[in-house]
């Protein structure tokens, strides 16, 4: 009979945020995968806890994951942690999760820190329905496609930066969600100088052109708001599209400004006026 995979949240900050039952699994396990070992034994010293630690990340998840699979059906088992939050989120412990349920092993959460949620829940934007996108790319086309994709997305969204992004990723957003959308940047969570900013795109990037960001960010974005002035037909939408042409605008940022004022498909608002056009 194969052992267990546990995957322990671990603070993300505050030892005193680490819960007694997380302890007592990392005292019960056979050994304790973790995503940096040198960071884990302090948390583990700090709660008195030995135990056999192995390696688990982002440059050695294929091989270290299918050791880890051997003695976990060998009867063995083990404590996924990450550095700080919730392991498999925005994490390679997706990997192994999938890995351990493809062959059977059975998967128990001990639930925890998740920098994320506590982000959220402290933005003051809405809450019932968000989107977790984790880290952007640094990749200029991919980050500018992934963006484009979110522009008309209306849920909440939640986003990771480390410090010495900021910046470029506060104008990105900026250029591709508008000035005046709000956002909670959420720094240093649970740390000493934590810190929560509820202000605008625009504000944001113009306060980071001269500040040097510390610590680690949490984003979260308002979506997109629900057009609900009068409602236009699609025909009419097509004609504003078209005098915005007239204008000097672009045929595609025109269809754009109309959708963004109408709630209209930018697409199809598009297609319309090429059609009335020709």
């Amino acid at each position: 009979m194969s052992g267990t995979l546990y995957l322990v949240a671990t603070p993300i900050g505050n030892l005193g945020d680490f819960s007694p039952r997380a302890v007592e699994i990392l005292e019960s396990v056979d050994f304790i995968a973790a995503e940096d070992t040198r960071v884990s034994v302090k948390l583990l010293n700090h709660f008195h806890i030995k135990k056999s630690l192995v390696s688990y990340h982002e440059h050695n998840h294929v091989t270290a994951g299918q050791a880890i699979l051997a003695r976990l059906l060998a009867g063995e088992s083990c404590a996924l942690v990450t550095d700080a939050g919730t392991p498999a989120i925005s994490d390679p412990g997706e990997d192994l999760v999938r890995l351990c349920g493809e062959r059977g092993v059975n998967i128990i959460a001990i639930p925890g820190c998740c920098a994320a949620i506590n982000a959220l829940a402290v933005s003051g934007l809405p809450t019932g329905r968000f989107t977790f996108e984790g880290f952007l790319t640094v990749n200029k086309k991919s980050r500018r496609e992934h963006l484009e994709h979110l522009r008309d997305e209306e849920r909440t969204m939640v986003f990771h930066e480390a410090p010495h992004k900021l910046r470029t990723t506060l104008q990105d957003l900026c250029a591709a969600f508008g000035p005046e959308r709000r956002i909670a940047l959420c720094r240093e969570m649970t740390k000493l100088h934590e810190e929560i900013w509820r202000t605008t795109l625009g504000e944001a990037a113009a306060r980071y052109e001269t500040t040097s960001p510390k610590g680690e960010y949490v984003l979260v974005i308002a979506g997109k708001e629900r057009f609900r002035g009068a409602a236009l037909t699609l025909e009419e939408g097509a004609a504003q599209v078209l005098a915005l042409q007239d204008q000097g605008m672009r045929l595609k940022e025109a269809a754009r400004e109309v959708a963004e004022h109408t709630g209209l498909s930018k697409n199809e608002l598009y297609t319309a006026a090429l059609e009335k056009r020709h």
